[in-house]
């Protein structure tokens, strides 16, 4: 199976969609971080697919929007 390098933005298709960082594995589980800040939380791999290029675009575009409102360090 395929682990994507950490830093990857992928997709959580358990969680509605939810794009976050691959950070790493923790046993049978991917560890997954929010590209907006927030509580880490853990993925079945079968769940998670590779961001698209536009869902890429929308999810750093949000990490700099709150980065500019100073949600995000």
């Amino acid at each position: 199976m395929y682990v994507p390098t950490p830093g990857t933005l992928v997709v959580d298709t358990s969680r509605e969609g939810r794009v976050g960082e691959f950070r790493g594995t923790t046993g049978p589980y991917w560890s997954l971080r929010p590209i907006c800040g927030g509580t880490e939380w853990d993925a079945v791999p079968e769940h998670v697919r590779l961001a698209t290029p536009a869902e890429r675009l929308s999810a750093r575009t949000a990490r700099e929007n709150a980065r500019s409102r100073g949600e995000v360090a």
